[in-house]
């Protein structure tokens, strides 16, 4: 018996009973289709979950299972979009007819279908099937008492998981079809610490494109655990940051966030057409020091922000953006590519059927250099080591940022001083970059965390890079 196959499994899923007709599907995205250069059928099932606890109570559990179609039309810079919630046919006409008015006066050729890959970059079981809910909802318990019994000062506890299986098939005009199966966990572990009436809290989170038993084993949630209390502990002794120009050195990998906040979103195909990002008509001029390259890689096995193949059908790449400081290529959907007489890379992404494709990143990293990171730190003199973010704001077109450091400590004559609170980065995106000055060899990736927002959607995302030195950096702080 032939083993399942994800086109196999989501014809199941939107073919079977007495859903929609796979024959008169292809049919009418064909006739929606014809006259426009592209466009495509997106047919999505999502089962989700999230369990928390908070203080010894579970205080909130959800499930979701949504389906759905999005059909878009695509004629010039214009789009036609509908999307519905209501697989039948009737529906799939109503969307033909309202996307079918992008293509009035228009008459284009249908561009190539994406070239198929055999690539599976994740397996396709259902991490919400596996473990029944009373066993979770123990396991966030036994969370909760083994971080207070770990240290007295332990005084709250938030704990939670979810999961996700989705599954999408998408269908050109053409008739190609291409489906992928993607699923997605996380855990995130939080502790308040107090101690001579000082509160300061840590936190820490783990996930990727597998099934539960990846990050709810012993081992790992115990880890989880203790970098949350060990940096909630740090930030018991942490002293106002200072403010003021300095050098900065930014630790290996969920640092990349500031990376892919101030730099990535700037690297999107849609904002360099549109010349509105602060990189525009830059390619191939230096944008970086040398040393500094710059990927996203949307191949990497099992990853948060990988995709075997991408919202619109296009296979993963690993996109090379800046190499050696020079700025020579960007992210790029279907649309956006061929506007722009280019390939597309395989970032067209979609939050949901519910929303249209744009180019998006997926894992967004700096590749290592040759400098250990003991060498990078004692060619500081007086400047601030930052090893973990928290929330922060970038402007795509003029490329500034400001980025607040919730793990950050003093470096003086070369050595770790003391932990600091209220330390923010601000900055120039494209002018940062050029502010490397040392490169380390202990590139990483984050823990598998990231989400990314852009223009109302969300998608799971990843970064990287290893321990940076930049010169000339702006440190806004709380130290008088």
């Amino acid at each position: 018996m032939p083993l399942d196959t994800p086109l196999s499994v989501t014809d199941r899923l939107f073919f079977a009973d007495d859903q929609l007709d796979r024959a008169g599907t292809e049919a009418l995205v064909q006739s929606a289709l014809a006259g426009a250069e592209d466009g495509e059928l997106f047919l999505e099932y999502c089962e989700s979950e999230g369990i928390s606890l908070d203080d010894g109570r579970i205080r909130s559990a959800t499930f979701d299972a949504t389906r759905g179609f999005g059909l878009r039309a695509v004629a010039g810079e214009a789009a036609g979009y509908a999307h519905s919630g209501e697989m039948t046919e009737a529906a799939l006409k109503r969307a033909a007819e309202t996307v079918g008015a992008v293509r009035q006066g228009y008459s284009g050729t249908l561009d190539l279908a994406p070239r198929a890959t055999n690539a599976r970059l994740y397996g396709d079981g259902n991490p919400l099937t596996l473990l029944d809910f009373g066993a979770k909802t123990a396991l966030l318990g036994e969370i909760d008492a083994f971080a207070r019994a770990r240290d007295p000062r332990v005084k709250q506890v938030m704990a939670s998981i979810f999961g996700e299986w989705q599954a999408v098939q998408i269908i050109r005009a053409d008739g190609t079809r291409v489906a992928d199966i993607r699923p997605l966990v996380r855990l995130n572990v939080a502790v308040v610490v107090e101690q001579d009436g000082r509160r300061e809290t840590g936190s820490h989170g783990l996930g990727g494109r597998f099934e539960y038993g990846r990050i709810l084993t012993e081992q790992v949630w115990h880890g989880a655990v203790d970098e949350a209390l060990r940096q909630a502990l740090v930030n018991l002794d942490s002293v106002p940051a200072p403010a003021g120009e300095m050098e900065v050195v930014l630790g290996p990998g969920w640092p990349g966030i500031l990376l892919h906040e101030a730099i990535g979103h700037g690297l999107e195909g849609d904002f360099n057409r549109k010349k509105t990002s602060a990189f525009a008509g830059l390619l191939g001029q230096r944008v970086a020091s040398p040393g500094v390259t710059v990927i996203d890689d949307g191949t990497m096995p099992d990853r948060r922000g990988s995709l075997t193949v991408d919202d619109e059908g296009t296979p993963s790449h690993r996109t090379v953006l800046i190499e050696d400081g020079i700025l020579v290529g960007f992210l790029q959907d279907r649309q956006n590519a061929r506007l722009m007489g280019m390939d597309p890379t395989g970032n067209g992404r979609r939050q949901s059927y519910a929303h249209i494709p744009m180019p998006r990143m997926t894992n967004t990293v700096m590749l290592g250099g040759t400098h250990a990171p003991e060498e990078i730190l004692r060619g500081v003199k007086k400047g601030l080591y930052a090893v973990n973010f928290g929330g922060g704001q970038v402007d795509i077109t003029s490329g500034k940022f400001v980025f607040s450091a919730s793990e950050a400590y003093l470096i003086e004559d070369g050595k770790l001083g003391a932990p600091v609170k209220g330390a923010t980065l601000i900055g120039n995106g494209p002018d940062s970059l050029t502010k490397v000055t040392m490169v380390g060899n202990d590139m990483a990736l984050d823990a598998g965390i990231g989400t990314c927002g852009k223009q109302g959607q969300g998608v799971p995302v990843g970064v990287g890079q290893p321990t940076l030195k930049l010169a000339g950096l702006t440190v806004g702080g709380t130290a008088v």
